[in-house]
């Protein structure tokens, strides 16, 4: 099942290619990111932020992680 933010990632960036330079990872991670192959670490995340300039926010790349990076909306 490909990952939502990663692919919304990829469309920010214009390819693949270019969302792994910004974040500094292969190409052939963001693909395995992107087709659920591999989590994203919570290491990288806020890098992937970085990397759309904010226009994901964390708690999509990793919504199973609430604690770590909470929704804005639940934050206290």
């Amino acid at each position: 099942m490909k990952n939502s933010a990663v692919e919304k990632a990829i469309a920010i960036a214009g390819s693949q290619k270019e969302l792994a330079r910004r974040c500094g990872k292969a190409q052939s991670t963001v693909c395995d990111w992107l087709n659920g192959k591999k989590q994203i670490s919570p290491v990288h995340v806020i890098g992937l932020v970085r990397a759309v300039d904010g226009e994901i926010q964390a708690h999509e790349f990793r919504p199973d992680l609430p604690e770590l990076f909470p929704h804005p909306d639940n934050a206290a």
